[in-house]
């Protein structure tokens, strides 16, 4: 019978069973550099390659876990810069605090390789620069249950590795890139109370793309949800993105960009259509949207699926050590602007709940041009990206803008019958509050004209809708009642979360179903303006 590690057993268990234990950290090797890169490695490859990491660097690096996954396997943690791997301790530093992450899908494997390539260069002391600001959360194998479903042909006709890799989902088969709002996985609320324990200043998402035939080695996406705080999206757009593309050009002559696809352009017999260069989506459930709304720096990559599988990790790698690097220059402002983020006052104000992509200038997008090969094991048809650059023209729809806003409440208050969105909320690590005898006060009301619930299901749920308009009214609130103060750091989350008309939030999400029942006319949370 098969055993996988929990986080009681992780230290006992990794030690005893690990396959390399060298002496020093030169001769410790990722399974891809073990095998002329044809191969990813598995789960306890991963945790056997930390631990010696750990071993061979004993005060240097410091392993832990941050949760579990739907199949018992702990998760594993590199701290590198701290005294100890707690929050407390990592925290304690008062250092930019930097989070990496490898692996949400499973078959996107080359930022697993990568993050363990980078925790291999801390422990030599190769960046020795860095430690001086930045303290370092590692945590190459997010999807570790999805990692170990391995088959040749799990990303379609991705070039390599050769032996195979993981499926995109976890084990309940759910997208843990589309899990950051609903919590559905135990792997969502690991890496969630990752971010309420340690809360990083900086996050990065390693994946891996296909779809376009571009000729980028890498592109990349900041938060693009329009409710971001904007000195965020500044920052990436105006000079943190800008420095490390023509850092990489210039030094490796290889070209990354913004996150896209190609649409339109028209097919054969049918009418002309205008090529657009466009990117994915603004909503919260994705991982860099969610960790803007926290008032957080969170940058995404997708190194590129029809480079070979060497290139793909030697991409990611080159993204991650020239965005550190940057990070690493500008640890103070980066600070000050999350310290500021938290603290800029949003009740009154108008944050958008639905958005759309905005067309934005034309650009210079460069294509490329792939080769056929096939598998040799069992013939699957596979493309190589060919050193070819052909710049077109055409419309960058690269962000997003609010199609519908709404005024940001100074509290919200919940029922306490509503169980399960409270501990959504509480999750999330929103900040709630209790009243201790009833209020009778103004609020406002949601009165419902409409509700919506998708027919096709997602991830396990039928989305829902509400229309409807906010009124002015007076409610005598119960001992028991939940408050939520939109006057905390975390306010742009749980107004997403909490707001009827957003498209990703408690309503979205058919946590608040029970009180929504046919003929239901009145929302059954109220809020206050002032």
């Amino acid at each position: 019978m098969k055993q996988f590690l929990t986080a009681a057993m992780f230290f006992v268990c990794a030690g005893t069973a690990s396959a390399q234990t060298p002496g020093s950290l030169d001769a410790l090797k990722t399974k891809p550099e073990q095998t002329n890169f044809e191969e990813t490695s598995r789960y306890q490859e991963v945790v056997d390659f930390m631990n010696a990491v750990t071993k061979a660097a004993p005060k240097k690096v410091f392993i832990t876990t941050f949760g579990e996954t739907n199949e018992k396997r702990a998760l594993p943690l590199a701290v590198v810069g701290a005294p100890a791997a707690t929050p407390a301790a990592v925290r304690g530093t008062g250092k930019l605090r930097v989070y990496i992450q490898g692996n949400i899908h499973g078959g996107e494997v080359e930022g697993k390789e990568s993050a363990q390539i980078l925790l291999r260069e801390l422990a030599q002391g190769k960046h020795e620069d860095w430690l001086k600001t930045m303290v370092f959360l590692i945590a190459p194998i997010y999807n570790a249950d999805g990692n170990e479903r391995f088959a040749l042909n799990n990303r379609g006709r991705q070039h390599g590795p050769m032996g195979g890799q993981g499926q995109r989902p976890n084990a309940q088969g759910l997208d843990l890139n589309r899990d950051h709002m609903k919590l559905d996985s135990p792997e969502a609320r690991a890496v969630v109370k990752l971010m309420n324990d340690y809360d990083p200043h900086v996050s990065m998402d390693l994946h891996t793309t296909n779809g376009t035939r571009h000729a980028y080695f890498l592109t990349y996406a900041p938060p693009l949800n329009p409710a971001t705080d904007p000195a965020i999206i500044d920052l990436l757009r105006r000079e943190w993105f800008p420095w490390v593309t023509k850092t990489i050009r210039d030094k490796y002559n290889w070209d990354y960009y913004y996150y896209g696809n190609i649409e339109g352009g028209g097919r054969r017999g049918g009418p002309p259509a205008e090529r657009a260069w466009k990117s994915f989506d603004s909503r919260p459930r994705f991982n860099n949207n969610y960790i803007g709304l926290r008032n957080r720096i969170a940058v995404l990559s997708e190194a590129f699926a029809y480079a070979s599988f060497k290139d793909r990790i030697v991409a990611t790698s080159r993204f991650v050590e020239e965005n550190l690097n940057f990070v690493n220059a500008n640890a103070p402002r980066i600070r000050k602007i999350v310290t500021d983020a938290d603290a800029r006052p949003l009740v009154g104000t108008r944050l958008g709940l639905r958005s759309q992509l905005a067309k934005g200038e034309t650009v210079e997008i460069l294509m490329g041009e792939v080769a056929e090969e096939k598998h040799s094991t069992d013939g699957h048809v596979m493309e190589l990206r060919k050193d070819a650059r052909k710049p077109a023209r055409m419309a960058e729809w690269g962000t997003f803008e609010a199609t519908e806003t709404e005024r940001v409440p100074a509290r919200y208050y919940i029922p306490a019958h509503l169980t399960a969105a409270i501990e959504k909320v509480r999750a999330h690590g929103v900040h709630t509050t209790t009243l201790t005898k009833a209020l009778k006060t103004a609020v406002e009301e949601f009165q419902i004209s409409a509700s919506r619930t998708e027919e096709r299901e997602f991830q396990g749920h039928k989305e829902r809708t509400l229309e409807g308009v906010w009124t002015a009214g007076e409610r005598e609130l119960p001992a028991g009642t939940i408050q939520v103060d939109l006057k905390q750091p975390l306010g742009r989350l749980a107004f997403y979360l909490v707001e009827p008309r957003s498209d990703d939030g408690l309503v979205d999400w058919n946590f608040l179903d029970d009180s929504l029942v046919e003929g239901t006319k009145v929302f059954p949370i109220v809020r206050s303006k002032n």
